[in-house]
């Protein structure tokens, strides 16, 4: 019995401190770069810099629209926008690195019953306890380790968005990449982005047809708290 209970407090310790690298916060921005800079023809929608999006309001931690990768995610990314920009469209991006006070804007917004004031916009068949339990709104973000990015497709033809069935941060199956209630078209236009982001090593989310990220990311472990700016 007491093997037994050594055991298993060597286990938890080494649980513990697991968890304690895996959340390790990081301040330092030197290796990342600002999306324009390493690809110029990408358009920029920061949401949560403005009021549209599901909470409703700016984000903690946005304090300019512009977006942020590091490096290698940045580099990738400018392959796969040279690859569409062949088919007519530009990327256009909703959101990249995020600041863990943003997530934790997020956290304490999804822990507030009273606030629903975009409920019918983005999650109308869903009650906020479901958003955080069945992961739509975490504690911790892959966007926050800097090499995750949210975008979509412009098509410079007609000057505008390509239609993808659904809108971004939309919270319910709709957004699965693998969605079969909406039309071929639209189910075509997920697969060129989503075809071109996994030749150039992003890898993509199961719930989110606009969410990808680099499969070989640098800081895996690491969750930066710098400001977007």
């Amino acid at each position: 019995m007491k093997n037994i209970a050594l055991f298993l407090l060597i286990t938890a310790f080494f649980c513990v401190n697991s968890c304690k690298r895996t959340v390790n916060p990081r301040e330092d921005s030197s290796d990342f770069v600002a999306i324009t800079d390493v690809v110029p023809d990408v358009i920029l929608e920061i949401r949560y810099y403005g009021t549209y999006n599901f909470v409703g309001t700016r984000i903690d931690g946005y304090k300019a629209p512009t977006a942020w990768l590091t490096r290698e995610a940045a580099d990738s990314l400018k392959a796969v926008s040279d690859d569409v920009i062949k088919l007519g469209y530009r990327l256009k991006i909703y959101d990249a690195y995020r600041p863990q006070c943003a997530v934790d804007h997020f956290v304490r917004w999804s822990k507030d019953p009273a606030d629903t004031l975009t409920k019918r916009y983005f999650y109308p068949m869903l009650d906020k306890p479901v958003l955080f339990e069945q992961d739509y709104i975490m504690e911790k973000s892959g966007h926050t380790r800097g090499s995750t990015v949210d975008l979509t497709l412009f098509d410079m033809t007609t000057e505008k968005e390509v239609d993808m069935g659904g809108t971004f941060d939309w919270f319910g199956p709709e957004s699965h990449p693998d969605y079969t209630g909406i039309t071929p078209e639209q189910y075509a236009n997920r697969m060129i982005l989503r075809d071109a982001m996994l030749r150039h090593g992003f890898k993509p989310l199961d719930s989110e047809w606009w969410h990808f990220t680099l499969r070989n990311e640098p800081y895996p472990d690491t969750y930066f708290t710098f400001l977007v700016q």
